[in-house]
Formats: C-alpha cells, structure tokens, sequence
C-alpha cells in the first residue's frame, strides 16, 4: 500500500496544551450514547440476568435499551413469564431502577413482536378489511341469489357485516341498493331495462396476528384507524402500569405492517364528513383498477381519509396516552398508508429504519457480495421523512431503527458499521438504535440467545471487546447533533396526491421496502437528490405543514421551536390543493419566496372537481409572472413567487447560497447553536481531502473536532474557507463560532512524514479469550492471519482475541508523533503499548497515535486483534452442535431461508500485510 497516501493527510493528530477546562464538546447525556433494541426472548428474564446485561451494557458505552418482548427458546418455557403480567411489571421495574442507578433510560414497547396487538385486541377492534362481491343481474329478471358473505374464514365471525350494496348498469350509472337487502341477503330491486352489475361491499377482518410475539401478546392486530380500538388496546397498559410509568422515557410503536387492513367500521361515515360526499354510489371505481380520471379521483379522496384517520384515530391519541403516564412516544410511521410528514410529527420522537448495507467509496472497505442483500439499501431521502418532520416541528430528537440485515448474522465487522451510521446522521437523525441485543440468561453458552434477524450487538460477540471505540464515536456525534437546532435553509412541498391520484391499487403504503415504485422514480425525489448532492440543506413539508406554516423575518416558520426557511420549493407535480396553493400564496404575500417548477393545472378528489379546479386556476392566474432570463419571476405582496424547470437556478437568482464545500464529494449536516453553527462532516469518497473548504459562515473563530477520538483544536480559516486533513473515511465537526476563544490551543495539521519503520521483525502470537478452544502459541517470522496456519484445526474455529507481540528498539525519538499503521486488519484491536492502553482500533483508516506512549530505545507493542463469531458458529455447524432452537420463525439467513453456516468459507482473522511506525511533524 502507498504510504504517502495512508497517513499524508491524517486527520488523527491532537491538539496540545491545558485546554479540557475549554472543551468545545457538548456534554453526554444518556440520549447522546447509542441505544440498543432489547429482545427479551419469551420474556424469560430474572434479576440476576437483568443486572448483568445492563451493567455489561453500560461499560461498552450504551445510554439506554429499548426492550421488545418477542417468542422465546425451546427448553426454557418454565422461565417464560407473560407479557404484563405482575411478575413481568416486576421485571420492568427493576430494570428501570437498575437502568436510573446506571444512568441510562429504557423506553418500551406497546406490545409484543410487531405490528402492535394481542390477546386485549377483539375482533371489534381487529385490523379490518372490505370483501367485494359482485353479482350480475338481467332486466326484468328476480334475483334469486342471496347477497351474503362468501369467505369461508369470515362466515363464524360475529362482526361482518353487509356495508354498502351498489349496482351499475352498461352506462355506469350508479343505484345504491344497500336498504333493499334483508337481513338473510335477499335483494328486493328488479331493474326494468339494461344489464346490470351489483358491487357487495362487506366489513371484513384482515384475521392478521402479531409476528414474533412473546408469551401473553398474542391476538389480533390492531384497526389503526378507530379511536376506540386504540383506546381500547391502551387500557391494558393502564391496568398494568396504574397511575406510574414505571420510569419509561418512550413508548415505542414499530413500522406499521398490517397487511390488507383498507378499511374500517365507520368509514362511510368519516368519508362523507370528511370529502362531502357520499362514497356507495362510486364504490366500483375504488376496488377496480381503472385507469379512468374518475377512479383516480375517488381513490384519492379514500387514501386521503385513510391518511387522515391513522393520523387523529391512532397516532395522536397514541401520543395523547403516552403524555397522560407522563412520558414520551416513539412511532415508526413508514409502512402506513398515510401522510409519512405528519405522522411523524404527531409524535415525540419519529423513528425511521435502515435495512441493508450501502456502497461506499471508501478505501480499503470491504463487502462481500454473498454476504448481503442487495436488494435492500438504505437511501438517505428516505431517512429524511423523520428528520423532516422533527426539524420543522422543533423535535430535538429523531431516532432510527439501525443496521438491520447490515449483512449475514455473524459476518459484520464495526467498519462496516461507521459509515452506515453517519449516512444516517447525515439525513438529519440524531438518535441512533442498534438492532439489537438479545437478553440471554447467564448460564446459556455461546453464543447465547440470538434474535433471527442480524446485526448482532450482543456481549457474546467475539467483536465486543471493541465496541466501545464505535460507541464512543456515536456519543460524541450525538452530543452535537442533539445541541442546537437543524440549520437547513430550504423547503420542499412533498405531492403526496401525485400518489394518491394513481388509479391503480386500492390503498398506498409508504414502506421503506418499496421505495422503487414510490418514492425514486418521482421528481420530487430527484430534486431532493440533486439539491443535497450540490450542498443545499432540504426538509420536505406537508400540505397541513404549509397550512400552519408563518413568516418570520421573511423567513417560513411552522413552528416557533422548529427551523426557519428560506425559501420553499413546489416540486414539479400534477396535482395541487387549491387550499394548499391558497396558502403558498398567502405565505408570498407576508414576505417568503417560492419557486414552482410547473404550472399546477389540477386538482385531487372529486367533491366540486370543477368548480376547485376554476379556483385553482384563478389563484394561479392572479400571480404576475415576467420573464427574467432563464426564469419566469413575479413580486407578489411582500415575496417572490419564481417558475423554473431547473430549481437551482431558482435558487441562484433568490440568491440562496449552497455549500460548495460539496464539490469536493464531502458530506455534511449543519446545525445551529446560539453563538455559531456546526457542520458534521464526511469523506465518504476514495481519495483523502487536504485542502481549504469553503464555508458558508466561519464567524470570528472555528474550532475542528474529531468525533474519532475526541480532540479538538483552532483551525487555520482563509477567505470564509477553512482548512481540513480528511483521509478516505474519516469525519470532522466543524465549530463555528461567533465569538473567539484564545485560550484554546491550535489544531494540529499534519506538515510532513519522515520515512516510516516497518515492524518486520519477529511476533508472538497467543490467544486471551474466545473458543471453542484456544489455538496454541506460536512465534511468527511475518506478520500474518492466525487463520493461514491451516494445519492447526484450532485457528480455523477461533472466535475471540489473538494478542500479536513485539519488541521496537526506537533509536531516536524526534517526531512530534508516532503514527502506527494497519495495512489489513481482521476486525478491530485494542492496542498496547509499554503497558499503557493506546486505544482501539476499529475503522478506517486502521492507524492510532502512538507517540506519547512510546520511549527511546525498547518499546514493547501488544495488538489485541478481535475476529469475526463467524468461524465458531461454521465449526458448530458442522459438527451439528445445537445452538439455535426457539419457536416461531426460530434462525434464518439474510435470505430468509434455513440458517447453516457449515459451508462457509473460514474468514480470515488477525493482522495481515505490514504494520508501520511513521513520524510525523505538525505545522508549527
């Protein structure tokens, strides 16, 4: 490997002097550390086990747990306890005194396994569905046939029911006939003339149950569109919790996975109150796929109600409930068929998810192909429907549900990690929950209880030892992230009835599995992905958020706690509100500035069609557009109103200033605190970064802060540019600040290297910890992977920490630091130096600051190299040991198919290639 390009621009240097009593990093709370999702795998808990993982927990550097009761392990059911039961609250309860006593927070979820439900949820208050059955009728002729339920699953259930009845003739008009059917089905209508086809709706139920749920949380899922269902399945938590929340921070909610639930008990009543008018008589338009404008119409006025009882019905009394036990909620709002944004915001803590691994340019990151999904990859703009939310509603928090699936159970390494994590900082969120950690009673052996689904944060993880060098980096990101409020500067109008509007399908779920057909192909997204990739900062804004939406000082405001906006950006689009463009219009009037990049010629639904369209059309004629170069332009009131096709020139002649630190293909986010602004950086692309980046505001002092390690020094600023050393990987939070500190010392920038030693001579190899067995001790001529000794069946089923060590005679030491570098390492290390801890190693570049440890003449270095668990479980495997034995769904692999690890391939362990010293000196 080049040299010159492993360390020429590192980042990894520290600034020197008294300076902790002026430390720019903001203090840790609980919520800055990463939290974990706590499967408690048939609720088979105790006192003892609680203790021990919490305390474990705490030590690698976790803030809080989030727990989910889920199926449990065969053998062990005399250990399960019920969900909600005394005995469980128990459990609860010291958990939650254990978790105060720790300093860390413990939120829950309402209910078992997911979607929410179980044994409290009735059949009344069941997930419900409609059944159509159609019929068809000749003139003149009786109909003989009974107009009942034909399901067979349905038939024994004592709340189906016949709910509307319509009949159509060849010219499609419409007779509702719903009171001309008796109680046992028969029909008392006889057209006269024409053929005729009757369209039978009945009140079905979906018949879905909880997936992976735990003992006592078994049942139906819920009807996420009736109040009195929601409140119904909540007052099982009052029983259980009384007047205490038992000290839960959150209550959580999962994505909304309930499938072909489409319709609810009153939802003929709620969609006349709601659209204006009666929806039988046009019920054949929604259960066809009709490609007519009429059809569009009426499933755009349903998916729109659909929208807006998920929101009151479910999602705000949700949070009604968690605010009267006087704690927060947390809602996973993807997956429903409704307004994501407001949804989102109807809560305290919107939650989105990643699933899958991405591809990144980064040197040296490997990913193995047979190792992932590549149908699954997390996309930042999806991410940002929670963050978007948050900002404009003044959230201080947005969580996610992270690295699901990241790759096969066992096989990922914390690098793999990092830059996942910050894609997801990236989009705004600033509370990150690993997925996840199983509970595992102390005497169940390696490697413990396991959830079906990876990635692995357990404390049997052979990687654990290093987790704190992750976890640390996540709490420092956190720390600043979660201070001040989001600085983006630009809005953009989601046309959520441009989804709506489609005549295909009946209702539309936002999932983040299906973003391909949703989201990606729209130009709403394409905007998003330009705009963010040429340095602007965006949040999406819903129709209801525009409706609330204010200015101040010329700037959009939804909410006195949220962001403050520049400019807001309707997307092309072909349908519009009129009320909405009502809106736009009277924020343009008060002073804010809009760009369109279409002329919106339609409108959604079909009550008064014409006669909202005629006013659609009149607020849009009523802005006097000219033409302004290469865009149309009009002063409206106190604002501008711009038409461009191209948004950015839009933007160029508002005068609103991108980053073009960007152009560099750095990443970043920007928040603002009283006094200055942060920006998170990242290089995520393949080359390293030494030079001056242009910032749109520097003030009177910037500080540079490495989330790495946590140093931190006054950064060299020219021309409103500031100058950063970014190798490929690496991150930076800039600082800043309007004011200046002198007392902090100068960031140190790396000037030049002197020619590196290579640590060729020879190493010991032993083995501290892990199994089945440690392989024997050995001394080694070259540096190399314990897993190449072959003839050794030991090392080809190791899972655990090798300890590679030398000797260095150092003849002089006249650096202002020692860079130890990594050429290949499997997967992160702890190293050692003169008996002193150094630090960890765990992403890239592999490389640490050496220098303050090390001494002229003998220096003894120790490298505690931690492997993959994949090699013990393979040796299991094979020798059919049995380790995975639960109910339910029990072990599958990343494709969902029988977990065997027997043929896997044994993955290389240890350090390989060359390990240097390299002196460095910093720019005085």
């Amino acid at each position: 490997m080049n040299i010159k390009n492993i360390i020429k621009f590192s980042v990894i240097c520290f600034a020197i002097g008294n300076i902790s009593a002026q430390n720019p990093w903001p203090t840790v709370t609980e919520t800055a550390k990463p939290w974990t999702r706590w499967w408690w795998m048939g609720s088979a808990v105790d006192e003892k086990g609680l203790d021990k993982q919490l305390t474990t927990l705490n030590k690698a550097g976790f803030g809080g747990v989030e727990i989910v009761a889920i199926y449990g392990a065969k053998g062990f059911e005399n250990t399960y306890i019920n969900y909600l039961s005394p005995e469980w609250m128990k459990m609860l309860h010291f958990t939650t005194s254990k978790a105060k006593i720790l300093q860390m927070g413990v939120d829950m979820s309402v209910g078992t396994g997911w979607p929410i439900g179980g044994p409290q949820v009735s059949e009344n208050d069941a997930a419900t569905k409609m059944i159509v059955q159609t019929y068809e009728i000749q003139p003149n002729e009786k109909f003989s046939e009974k107009i009942v339920l034909k399901d067979e699953k349905q038939k024994n259930l004592k709340t189906t029911k016949l709910d509307v009845v319509t009949a159509y003739n060849e010219k499609n008009e419409a007779f509702v006939l719903t009171d001309k059917v008796t109680q046992d089905g028969t029909l008392n209508w006889k057209p006269t003339s024409g053929k005729w086809i009757i369209y039978a709706m009945f009140v079905g139920k979906t018949l879905q149950k909880v997936k992976r749920a735990a003992p006592g949380g078994d049942g139906y899922t819920l009807d996420h569109f009736s109040p009195d269902a929601t409140k119904d399945y909540l007052k099982t938590f009052d029983k259980a919790f009384g007047n205490s929340n038992y000290g839960i921070r959150s209550f959580f909610n999962d994505s909304y996975e309930v499938y072909g639930a489409d319709w609810t008990a009153n939802f003929k009543e709620e969609f006349k109150k709601r659209r204006g008018y009666d929806l039988a008589p046009y019920i054949k338009y929604l259960v066809e796929d009709n490609e007519s404008e009429m059809a569009g119409r009426i499933k755009s006025d349903y998916r729109e109600t659909m929208s807006e009882l998920i929101l009151h019905n479910f999602t705000e009394n949700f949070t009604n409930w968690a605010h009267s036990k006087n704690s927060k909620n947390t809602n996973q709002a993807h997956g429903s068929p409704g307004n994501l944004l407001d949804l989102y915001a109807a809560v305290d803590i919107p939650e989105s998810e990643t699933f899958g691994i991405t591809k990144f340019d980064i040197q040296g990151l490997r990913r193995n192909v047979e190792d992932i999904n590549t149908k699954e990859v997390p996309d930042i703009n999806m991410l940002k429907f929670a963050s978007s939310a948050a900002n404009i509603t003044g959230k201080s928090l947005i969580s996610n549900e992270s690295f699901t699936w990241l790759t096969e159970h066992f096989k990922t390494f914390w690098s793999q990690v990092k830059p996942e994590a910050e894609q997801i900082f990236l989009s705004g969120i600033n509370h990150i929950f690993y997925h996840g950690t199983t509970y595992t009673p102390a005497d169940v052996q390696f490697p413990g209880w396991l959830f079906y689904a990876s990635t692995n944060f357990v404390p049997e993880n052979s990687l654990w030892p290093n987790i704190k060098g992750l976890n640390s980096y996540i709490e420092r990101t956190q720390s600043v992230l979660q201070s001040g409020k989001s600085d983006n500067e630009i809005l953009m109008y989601w046309p959520i009835y441009d989804q709506w509007a489609s005549p295909k399908g009946k209702d539309v779920a936002f999932k983040i599995h299906n973003i391909e057909k949703w989201l990606q192909p729209t130009e709403f997204y394409k905007n998003l992905d330009k705009l963010g990739k040429s340095g602007y900062s965006l949040d999406m804004a819903s129709d209801k958020m525009i409706s609330e939406a204010k200015l101040d000082n010329q700037n959009i405001q939804v909410s006195k706690e949220g962001g403050s906006y520049k400019v807001l950006i309707i997307p092309q689009l072909d349908y519009l509100q009129e009320s909405t463009l009502k809106n736009i219009l009277n924020l343009a009037q008060n002073g804010a500035s809009i760009i369109f990049q279409n002329e919106p010629k339609n409108i959604p639904g079909y009550f008064e069609a014409d006669k909202r369209k005629a006013e659609l059309q009149t607020l849009w004629k009523s802005i006097p557009f000219q033409q302004n170069g290469n865009v149309k332009s009009a002063t409206f009131g106190k604002g501008k109103i711009i038409l461009t096709s191209d948004v950015e020139k839009g933007l160029d002649y508002l005068k609103i200033e991108r980053e073009k630190l960007t152009d560099t293909g750095l990443k970043f986010v920007r928040r603002k605190f009283d006094g200055g602004k942060y920006y998170y950086i990242v290089n995520h692309t393949s080359k390293e970064i030494n030079q001056n980046i242009p910032l749109n505001f520097v003030g009177k002092q910037v500080a540079l802060m490495n989330p790495q390690n946590g140093d931190f020094g006054i950064a060299e600023t020219q021309n409103n540019s500031v100058k950063i050393q970014l190798q490929s990987g690496e991150s930076l939070i800039i600082k800043a600040s309007e004011t200046a500190d002198n007392s902090v010392a100068k960031w140190k920038y790396i000037e030049k290297i002197d020619a590196p030693l290579t640590l060729n001579q020879p190493w010991q190899l032993s083995f501290k910890e892990g199994g089945p067995e440690l392989p024997k001790s050995r001394t080694l001529t070259k540096l190399q992977p314990w897993t190449n000794f072959t003839e050794d069946a030991q090392t080809q089923s190791f899972s655990g920490t090798g300890v590679y060590t030398t000797n260095l005679n150092l003849k002089k030491k006249n650096a202002d630091d020692y860079l130890l570098n990594f050429d290949k390492l499997y997967e992160s290390a702890t190293v050692i130096v003169n008996g002193q801890d150094a630090g960890i190693i765990w992403s890239l570049p592999f490389e640490i600051n050496v220098g303050k440890y090390l001494k002229k003449g003998k220096n003894t270095i120790q490298i505690e190299v931690s492997n993959l668990m994949a090699n013990r479980i393979r040796y299991m495997d094979q020798n059919k040991l049995q380790w995975r034995n639960y109910h339910e769904i029990n072990f599958v692999n990343i494709d969902y198919k029988p977990f065997d690890a027997s043929n896997w391939k044994v993955q290389p362990s240890g350090l390989d290639g060359e390990i240097q010293l390299i002196p460095i000196h910093y720019s005085k």
